[in-house]
């Protein structure tokens, strides 16, 4: 006889793209929280008013412009 397919059967395994994993799943979860709360592209006021990636891309440029210097 055939095996049935996990779906089939109840275990519900087979059809979860985290495998019922339940750490991964909270892994998940948390991730989609931080990057949900953080959000990068956010203006942050001690930032100056910018987003963290922009603040981040113009303190690099003054470093490197006082490392030229």
């Amino acid at each position: 006889m055939w095996p049935l397919p996990s779906a089939l059967c109840g275990t519900g395994r087979g059809h979860r793209p985290d495998g019922g994993n339940p750490g991964l799943r909270r892994a998940i979860r948390i991730a989609t929280w931080i990057t949900d709360f953080y959000n990068a592209r956010r203006l942050h006021s001690v930032c100056g008013w910018k987003s963290p990636i922009d603040y981040e891309l113009d303190r690099k440029a003054s470093l490197t412009e006082e490392l030229a210097a």
